[in-house]
């Protein structure tokens, strides 16, 4: 008899608790969503309806006249095109840039966990410094570095950029996941008279999905989301999304259009949040695989 007012007793705290628990979270989320919820809003009204109302207040009709301004003819300083070009632009410098710094971290983490060298230890923590030098402190030397190779103010050298900075966390990635991964595996791959591509492409990559997984989504967010490369490094033809977004919102003929602003972030953020929506239970489990070991 005890024990089931104990039982009871017990289970009803849990419940309250777990109310509370999700009670917290939601309002967390809540908190959390209200940029983007103000965003979308002021994105769906006109301008007079963005002056006259406030930041929460509901349009008296939805309309995506902004959006479209936004797309493709909104001012992004000179020149009057919209943020499409850009966007494009975007896309042009992130597809290269996460698949080749994806493949080089790679390899780089495949060599340094399972084909040790002399000074491999040393190699990698050399190479792991390049994870905490600021943005600002490499602006100088990837500038005359681009001049010399000649890839300056162009899409390629953006591409270039993002790969040397981004290969450190892929390789970091990487490697911190094949440390997992058997050495006894390899050496009898070997003893079988499997060489080091052999080994890389029949038994290392197909048990790499989570980290691949892993790897794309960060360097996309990453790459998509820079604005300091980008507005530094590129010119007026190979500007990514951001630094189009940037001089949209401080270019301005007669009153300022909020509601096309907003649009624009919007626009601009869309493929982040997709890639989040749909893949980020993938990045946690990529996250949580190699975590083991290493």
């Amino acid at each position: 008899m005890k024990n089931n007012v104990v039982g009871r007793k017990t289970s009803g705290v849990d419940k309250a608790l777990r109310i509370a628990l999700y009670a917290t979270l939601i309002l967390v989320a809540g908190f959390y969503l209200m940029p983007l919820v103000v965003m979308l809003i002021t994105s769906m009204k006109d301008a007079e309806e963005v002056r006259n109302g406030t930041l929460l207040s509901l349009p008296s009709y939805i309309h995506f006249d902004s959006w479209e301004k936004a797309w493709s003819s909104a001012c992004t300083g000179s020149s009057c095109h919209g943020i499409s070009p850009y966007f494009m632009n975007s896309f042009k410098i992130v597809i290269p840039a996460v698949a080749i710094s994806t493949i080089l971290g790679a390899i780089n983490g495949y060599v340094i966990s399972l084909w040790r060298f002399r000074g491999s230890n040393l190699f990698f923590a050399a190479l792991l410094l390049g994870c905490f030098i600021p943005f600002q402190v490499v602006l100088l030397p990837m500038a005359r570095t681009l001049g010399w190779l000649g890839i300056a103010s162009s899409t390629t050298g953006l591409v270039f950029v993002h790969v040397v900075y981004g290969v450190a966390f892929t390789t970091l990635f990487f490697r911190n996941f094949y440390q997992s991964i058997p050495g006894e595996l390899i050496k009898a791959a070997r003893l079988d008279g499997a060489g080091f591509f052999t080994i890389f492409y029949r038994i290392i990559l197909p048990v790499s999905t989570p980290i691949i997984v892993v790897t794309v989504i960060w360097q996309f967010t990453q790459i998509w989301n820079d604005f300091l490369f980008g507005v530094a490094f590129s010119g007026f033809e190979s500007q990514p999304v951001t630094v189009a977004l940037n001089n949209l919102v401080n270019t301005s003929f007669g009153g300022k259009e909020y509601n096309v602003d907003m649009a624009a972030a919007v626009i601009a953020a869309l493929p982040t949040l997709i890639v989040y929506v749909f893949a980020g239970k993938y990045f946690v489990r990529g996250l949580t695989a190699g975590a083991v070991k290493g």
